[in-house]
């Protein structure tokens, strides 16, 4: 089938405004078969590794997903939540905080979330949209800085939804927010709460999600946003030079990534001597596997066991009230001239189409 089905129409629920977060996605489980499926998906796409396919394909399916699973199982267990995944339950708690937020007691405008790969799927999160009377989309990935491979991902995702659409809403997305005003001042806000209950720190370490170096090298924008970033938000908390410096984690694989490591860079100040060192996450708005396990402890053993003192990770913003109130602000930005008719606009299209003969 060429196109996906039209839900059926009901006069009087149209026009109503949605704005869909998206996150990059989890495992449904901490299990070996959970993980496989998630990797599969999410290491398949070529946005994610830009290797020639038929020797990716080799590679991922030959090794990785038979080696990888297993281990990196143990470590989602070691930060599942009671309710799920880190990163699914604090990104459902930020659509459940925005919409509690922008809701008014007459419009409609309707907050949910998406992961690009896993569930809730993004094809499946704007269908079911529709279905709501939803003609209005904004999507939301929650990526402050843009990189091919992940905003760029979620792109080809909506892309590809859109193509098997008949009736299409209309669309927007934002790109990113790396500088924007309320994201710098909500992760002031978390490093400076961190600080007044344990003290400040020797050094505060701005760690992104690493990239290899060729997307770099090939134009991408993402080393830069996430530099921007760390600037900004050591202006705000007017830290001197000294007293901050950025990393990148999550190196895979034998290529040069973006430098320098989060793991040498730990290791070098433990050996320093360095008495605390405070991590913040700024490329993650959730706290997730990078987050929790990568940083939270690997991090703290390479510090401690390499003379380091004391060690702190500073949670991301997950759905604080500084966040919440800062992702309205970008939304704001994004939906400027769209207005969500309120409900007796709807009641009112409901009675003249019903006194027109409609029977929905």
């Amino acid at each position: 089938m060429r196109f996906l089905p039209e839900p059926e129409h009901r006069h009087g629920s149209g026009g109503k405004i949605a704005i869909l977060l998206v996150n990059l996605g989890t495992p449904d489980a901490p299990s070996a078969g959970a993980v496989r499926r998630y990797l599969k998906e999410f290491l398949s796409d070529p946005r994610v590794v830009e290797i020639p396919r038929l020797v990716w394909w080799l590679i991922l399916n030959g090794i990785i997903l038979n080696v990888r699973p297993a281990a990196t199982a143990r470590k989602y267990a070691r930060v599942w939540l009671p309710e799920g995944s880190p990163l699914k339950v604090h990104t459902s708690d930020m659509a459940n905080g925005l919409g509690r937020l922008i809701a008014t007691p007459d419009a409609d405008v309707i907050v949910r979330y998406a992961m690009r790969y896993g569930n809730p799927s993004m094809g499946n999160s704007l269908s079911a949209l529709k279905a709501e009377g939803v003609t209005r989309i904004l999507v939301l990935p929650l990526y402050p800085q843009y990189a091919s491979s992940t905003t760029g991902a979620v792109m080809d995702a909506l892309a590809a939804w859109t193509a098997r659409t008949r009736n299409l809403p209309e669309l927007r997305i934002v790109r990113g927010f790396h500088d924007h005003p309320a994201y710098i001042s909500a992760l002031a806000s978390s490093v400076r709460e961190h600080w007044q209950t344990h003290g400040q720190p020797d050094k505060l370490l701005m760690s992104f999600h690493g990239l290899p170096k060729y997307t770099l090298d090939k134009g991408d924008p993402y080393h830069c946003e996430c530099h921007k970033t760390a600037r900004l938000l050591a202006e705000v908390l007017e830290l001197r030079p000294e007293q901050w410096q950025i990393a990148f984690q999550s190196r895979f694989g034998r290529a040069e990534w973006l430098q320098p490591y989060a793991t040498e860079v730990l290791r070098k100040l433990g050996e320093a001597g360095t008495g605390r060192v405070d991590v913040i996450c700024p490329g993650f708005p959730s706290d997730c596997l990078e987050t929790l396990e990568e940083l939270g402890i690997e991090g703290r053993e390479i510090f401690i066991g390499a003379g380091g003192r004391d060690y702190g990770l500073i949670p991301c913003l997950n759905s604080s009230d500084a966040w919440i109130a800062a992702l309205a602000a970008i939304a704001a930005n994004h939906t400027g001239g769209w207005e969500a008719p309120t409900k007796a606009d709807l009641a009112e299209s409901a009675r003249r189409a019903r006194e027109l003969g409609a029977s929905n």
